[in-house]
């Protein structure tokens, strides 16, 4: 048995934050950021992130000719759900109208949405469950330190999601590696923000970031590097076989050592990296969903798709897409209007 993915959507919230922008209050330039990390621009939502995974969720099970009710279980992975209780999958739910799905959230940071991939394809190839969403989303903007330039410029907010359907040929996730460097878990954490923090009057307080960039981007590419030839060797392929890597877009310094480590052709890797930063959680499945739309990904082609976040985890999927790379139809489903500008809503955050 495997588990197909048949269907696919992304919800990028419309506000942008451009490098001009962060330049009005941080010391920095459009050419130092670019030249840094191959980001030009992100998104800033305004919305919570819940309602970012139900857009995206709603659109993949559209583009799979799909009914709520087909839904067996939701998958949700974030690091920024809206509360800790209930969880964020259940409220997806609800606004899909997904009465038959179970319902769980999954927080690796930026792997999120790849972890989600591998929870909802076992509990598929075990027989638990024929259907599945898994949905990648964040809104890192509201735990933002917008003082802080080290990480202000790299993040963004959108969401990304699979659906994902029990079947008998071989496509979907074929092989994958997880991992996680936690001995290094420190030198990414967001301080102030959790129980460990909390007393009777606070539980999220001032976050302050803990972010050693240049650790994070020795782990960054070691790990990577090693998951994908893990699953690599998993799957008896060498390089040569892939015919597209879709890569987390943390930075695009990472993603060009990684794929030379990797000897894989740049005409071979899918990067996006400029237009929304890196999203965390949904980051890899924006890219994987916008590669589907821009005609990278044909039927059957083999996809390997690294990623990398806090904790530090560490994951590489081998994905086999199917026959159709066009939605069966497209949803109605929309975010609310918003009017402000992506700098207007980062200043009041800030």
């Amino acid at each position: 048995m495997y588990a197909a993915i048949t269907g696919w959507g992304k919800c990028l919230p419309p506000a942008i934050l451009s490098n001009d922008d962060l330049a009005t209050f941080l010391d920095t330039s459009d050419e130092w950021i670019t030249s840094r990390t191959g980001m030009k621009e992100r998104r800033i939502s305004h919305v919570d992130v819940s309602e970012l995974g139900y857009v995206a969720a709603a659109r993949a099970l559209a583009a799979a000719g799909k009914q709520p009710e087909d839904v067996e279980l939701i998958v949700f992975g974030s690091t920024t759900f809206d509360e800790l209780c209930p969880n964020g999958a259940s409220n997806i739910q609800r606004l899909l109208g997904a009465e038959n799905a179970a319902c769980m959230d999954l927080n690796t940071a930026c792997t999120s949405g790849m972890y989600s991939l591998t929870v909802a394809t076992s509990m598929i190839k075990s027989g638990v469950v024929k259907s599945a969403i898994i949905i990648g989303a964040e809104v890192i903007s509201k735990v933002m330190d917008w003082s802080n330039r080290d990480v202000a410029v790299l993040f963004g907010d959108g969401a990304a999601a699979l659906y994902l359907e029990a079947s008998t040929t071989a496509e979907g996730v074929l092989a994958e590696s997880l991992g996680c460097f936690g001995e290094a878990r420190d030198i990414l954490s967001l301080q102030g923000w959790g129980m460990k923090y909390a007393d009777k009057k606070r539980i999220l307080g001032d976050v302050q970031w803990a972010f050693v960039g240049q650790e994070i981007f020795k782990k960054a590419v070691n790990g990577m590097t090693k998951a994908s030839q893990q699953t690599l060797e998993k799957s008896d392929l060498q390089p040569e076989d892939i015919d597209l890597v879709v890569p987390h877009q943390a930075n695009l310094r990472i993603i060009d050592t990684l794929t030379k480590k990797l000897k894989m052709p740049n005409d071979k890797v899918f990067i996006n990296i400029e237009r929304y930063g890196n999203m965390s959680a949904a980051t890899a499945l924006v890219a994987l969903v916008e590669a589907v739309e821009e005609g990278y990904v044909k039927p059957g082609n083999l996809l390997l798709m690294p990623a990398f976040g806090g904790g530090l985890t560490l994951s590489a999927h081998l994905v086999k897409w199917g026959e159709r790379t066009q939605p069966v139809a497209q949803s109605a489903v929309e975010l609310p209007e918003n009017t402000k500008t992506g700098l207007e809503m980062v200043n009041a955050l800030r």
